[in-house]
């Protein structure tokens, strides 16, 4: 089961490594910090940066919920495990399936490519192809989309990266 806390925005990668290292391995499966690629134009030049998918959140992969939340406690700057009410639910399956169909298991979204055709989006090339529902907006100058995934019973947006080719009337 995959399982989400919220962490202060920034604190994100030292929060991963404290669960690493203080949760034993046969209460915690793995810790996931999905990244997402994009080109980021300075100096003159596009560069490729690495941004977090879900800033303030990590998502924990275990089948014991009780020996996560007692090993939690001792996590420093934790604010709090995500759920409905009082009760601790994991993500559903089809949550699960989108992060892991786009980040995949080296938890990075890469560049994805496409077009604009007749003011719609369309992706040719990368994690996006056959998602395009999801995305809400594209800025072709910054080169990202922006995305909208229903999560723990909420809408949430993120970014990641994408390329349009072209535009096509």
């Amino acid at each position: 089961m995959w399982y989400v806390i919220q962490v202060r925005t920034g604190t994100e990668e030292s929060i991963r490594i404290q669960c690493e290292k203080q949760i034993p391995a046969s209460v915690l499966e793995k810790c996931c910090l999905p990244y997402y690629e994009r080109m980021r134009r300075y100096e003159g030049a596009w560069h490729k940066e690495q941004k977090l998918l879900f800033p303030g959140y990590l998502f924990l992969i275990s089948d014991q919920l009780e020996g996560l939340y007692l090993n939690l406690k001792s996590v420093i700057g934790l604010t709090k495990l995500i759920g409905t009410g009082r009760e601790i639910v994991p993500l559903t399956k089809e949550e699960t399936e989108l992060i892991l169909r786009l980040a995949g298991e080296d938890e990075l979204v890469e560049m994805s490519r496409g077009v604009i055709q007749e003011g719609k989006t369309v992706i040719t090339d990368g994690p996006l192809k056959g998602l395009e529902g999801y995305i809400r907006k594209v800025d072709r100058h910054k080169r990202v989309a922006w995305l909208e995934i229903q999560m723990m019973g909420r809408t949430v947006e993120t970014q990641v990266g994408v390329e349009v080719l072209r535009k096509e009337m």
